[in-house]
């Protein structure tokens, strides 16, 4: 999944450890989460979004234009 954590977390020029914390995850999930290898759970993602003041959608892009029903 497609998202934009990582140009939020420069804006506010926090190192993925300080962003980690703040989450209470891992360095390392922060940056499986940045580079896509991983989709964080529905709570994890509203915890991002509330932390950044975001909507979810605004943060992450399922690409479900492409999904036909």
């Amino acid at each position: 999944m497609k998202n934009s954590l990582k140009a939020l977390r420069a804006e506010k020029n926090w190192s993925q450890a300080a962003l980690g914390e703040r989450l209470d995850i891992s360095r390392q999930s922060v940056n499986a989460i940045e580079t896509g290898k991983y989709d964080p759970s529905l709570p994890l993602a509203f915890k991002i979004a509330r932390l950044f003041g975001c909507q979810i959608e605004d943060i992450f892009d399922d690409d479900i234009s492409n999904f036909e029903v």
